[in-house]
Order: structure tokens, then sequence, then C-alpha cells
């Protein structure tokens, strides 16, 4: 029977629906005005489009020039009495390092999309772009090339734009500012901090400020070998030549220095950085982890095991069963973590982290013996004694806090390193007294 009560029940579970129904038709309503109201919104941004170079003009371009003063400092690499300094994408320095109290420089071998290099016997080896070009380095008056790769390098890009029939990515041209709405209710900025627009891309005020164009175009990276930075993506090892391209790492032969010859083609992982030779073995760093390779069968690397760590970016060196591993924050880098990382490699196939120690923002490292160079960053130069792997933090030899360090070269009782702001040189002979012998400036480019 249908009493008063029931009928008042319904009556009540009907109203409390509909109010329930007009709460969440107002809270959309509400969040759709905000979201439209933010949607409306614009922001200036300054566009920017690729300067595109053929290759053909690029493999047209290589010469050998007088020395001139160091305006960016990259890779660097060390032969006999001779240093190797890479300038981001425009060529290489040669100096005489004789006497690493007075270093001289001799000859600048200019060489358009150069990022990378390594040296054997009288060859030196280094990318242009798309290529990897050899030189006859044996007299200074008359380097010249000697044999070229072509199109070895296939993830040569800027910002996501590769190479097409125009060419090469070779610099950015600012065409003007523009004023962009927000597509949705949060537009997400790339990494570089802007958006993908028109023909070119568009960065916000901030990172159009910073904006580097050479630091944007991205490369693929006796008679023995010389000796490399922790940082570079170019190693020697076994009369081959190991590259990084890519999530590639490539086989050269080069046991006739002067023909090299392309062989294979491994791939690694994505965010491959690094490769630091050891032995009979390759070590490649990267934003997710350390890559151990046997190359006994120097044309085919067989992965041994991958040493995994929190995202960061990361180079590594080598030193009997330690393997040393610095980690670091920042924008390129995508992870919050600065310290070093002590991993015990005695089991090639199962490394394993012995101690982890905090850092300010570690970048390049390197090791002599017992002597560990750590640079990190704008907290400068640490040298540690690395006896007891258990207490490196306790054993500082001395800090060079007033440069901003980014890698390193100990060699026989000399320490080469580069900072944002030029090449300094130390001696370490005696760990307990570490002296700067000489210090090249960096003189920026001004148009």
């Amino acid at each position: 029977m249908d009493t008063l009560e029931n009928r008042l029940q319904r009556r009540i579970h009907v109203s409390l629906y509909a109010l329930l129904f007009l709460t969440v038709l107002l809270g959309i309503s509400v969040l759709l005005e905000g979201c439209s109201d933010k949607c409306q919104l614009t922001s200036e941004y300054a566009y920017y489009e690729p300067v595109y170079t053929p290759i053909a003009e690029l493999r047209n371009s290589v010469q050998v020039e007088a020395p001139k003063a160091l305006e960016a400092v990259g890779k660097i690499y060390y032969k006999g009495e001779t240093l190797f300094v890479n300038e981001p994408g425009n060529g290489i320095h040669i100096i005489n390092n004789a006497d690493p109290a007075h270093p001289v420089a001799q000859k600048f071998l200019s060489v358009p999309g150069s990022y990378e290099l390594a040296v054997k016997g009288n060859t030196l080896y280094t990318d242009s772009y798309v290529d990897l070009v050899a030189f006859d380095i044996r007299d200074l008056n008359n380097i010249h090339e000697i044999a070229r790769l072509e199109n070895v390098f296939t993830n040569v890009g800027s910002l996501g734009f590769t190479v097409n029939e125009n060419g090469v990515v070779t610099d950015w041209e600012k065409k003007k500012m523009v004023n962009l709405s927000e597509p949705d209710c949060e537009t997400v900025l790339q990494p570089w901090g802007g958006v993908y627009f028109d023909r070119g891309i568009a960065l916000s005020s901030a990172a159009a400020s910073n904006f580097n164009a050479k630091a944007a175009i991205t490369p693929g990276t006796g008679s023995g070998p010389g000796v490399g930075g922790s940082l570079n993506r170019f190693a020697l090892n076994a009369g081959h030549l190991y590259l990084l391209d890519g999530p590639d790492m490539q086989v050269v032969d080069v046991t006739t220095e002067t023909s090299p010859m392309a062989k294979s083609r491994v791939n690694v992982a994505w965010g491959i950085e690094t490769i630091f030779p050891y032995d009979k073995n390759i070590f490649v760093g990267s934003t997710a982890g350390m890559h151990i390779f046997d190359i006994s069968s120097p044309e085919a690397p067989v992965k041994v095991s991958t040493y995994e760590h929190i995202r960061s970016c990361d180079p590594v060196v080598v030193d009997g069963q330690y393997a040393y591993v610095t980690l670091r924050s920042g924008t390129t880098c995508q992870g919050f973590t600065n310290q070093l990382e002590v991993i015990d490699i005695k089991n090639l196939a199962s490394p394993q982290i012995l101690k982890v120690y905090p850092f300010t923002n570690p970048h390049g490292l390197g090791i002599d013996n017992t002597t560990l160079f750590i640079c990190d960053g704008d907290d400068g130069l640490k040298a540690f004694d690395a006896s007891d792997i258990n207490a490196i933090d306790k054993h500082l030899l001395a800090h060079y806090k007033d440069i901003n360090a980014i890698d390193v070269i100990p060699f026989d009782d000399v320490l080469m390193m580069i900072g944002t702001d030029g090449i300094y040189q130390y001696d370490y002979s005696d760990a307990s007294k570490i002296t700067l012998l000489s210090h090249i400036d960096i003189v920026p480019h001004v148009d």
C-alpha cells in the first residue's frame, strides 16, 4: 500500500538526486570556466627557424688555420706531448704540451660539426656532423684529410630537426616575437623550454635568453691510442674505434689507422652518453645506467651486463676491479641525484654497488693509481685519496673552489682539466701538495 510516508520518502530521494545533479553540473561549469579562462591566456615567445647547410658545402669547408683563442671548450684528448681541445661545432685546437706550465697553441683545425675526437698514432679522428673524418697530423705544418666515412652518424639533429634534402641544421635564426595562446589548460613545454611552431620552434622568454644554437645541435658522438676524458663519446681499444650514435655503438676498424673501415653497429639503449675503454671491455654510461660490453672479438661487442641507477647523467671511469660513476641532476639529465657511486666489477656479469658519496653537481672524473679527481661543477675540482673505497670522503687532498669544473685527464702526474672558463693543468706528483701549473682562458666570440 502506497502510504503517505512512502510518497514523502520518494519525493525526498528525488529532491536529493536533483540537488546532487545540480551540484555536479555547477562544479563542472566552474571547472570549465576556469579552464576556459586559462586557455585564453597568451604568452610571448621567441620564434626561431633552422638554418640548413648543404652536406657537400660542409665537406668542402675543412681547413687548417693559425692558432687562435679558445672561444669554447668541449672534449679533450691527450697523445704524446700534444693536447687536443675540441671547440664544439667548430673544430680542434692543437696545443704543444711538452711543458704543461707553458702550453703553446700550434694550430686550429677547422671542422664544421666537430664534437668528438680520438687520436691513434699519427691520425686524428673526429666527427663532422654525419661523417667520420681522419687527418694525418704527422707534420703539423701539413695536416691534411686522409679518409672520410660518409653518413656514418645517422642520429645527428637539432631539437628534433634531422638531416634532410636541405642538408644539416647548423644554426638557428631568430625571426620574431610571437604571442601564442594556450592550446589546452596547461601547455607542456619540450625539455629545451619551448614548443614546435610553424617551420621552427618557439622559445619562452627564459629559454630564449639562454639559447645556444651550437649547443642545441646534437652529434650522433708509441703508435697506440692516447687518453680521453670521461665525457667522450669516442673510444679506442683493440685497434678499433668505438663511436656512440644515438642508441647505438658503432665499430670502426682502425688497425690500419689511415684507412678506417666501418664494421658493425650494436644497439645499446637510448640515453647513452659516454664511453670508456678498459682492458678487453667497453663501459658505456647512460642516463639510466652503465652498460658493460666484452670486446674480446673487437668487431662483435657482446653485452655482459647493465648496472641500473636513478635517471641522471652518468660519466664512468674504471680502474682495476672498481668502476667510479658520477650522477648529476640538471635540465638535460632529468634527475635530482648528485653523487659518486663506487661499483665492484670483479664479476662483470653482476656489478655490485659498494659505496655512495654525496656531491654538489659532479660531472667528469678521472683516477690515476689511488688519486681520484672529481669535477664537481660550480663547487670546483676535488682530489681524493681513494685507497680506502669505504672512506673516500674522509681523504680530501685538494679542493679548488673558484672554478666550474667539467672534465679531466690525469696522466703522468699532470692533470689536464676543462672548466667553463678555460683549461687548467695541475702537478699532482706529490698528492699531498697539488699545484696549479697553467691556465688557458676562454675568450668568447663577440658578433
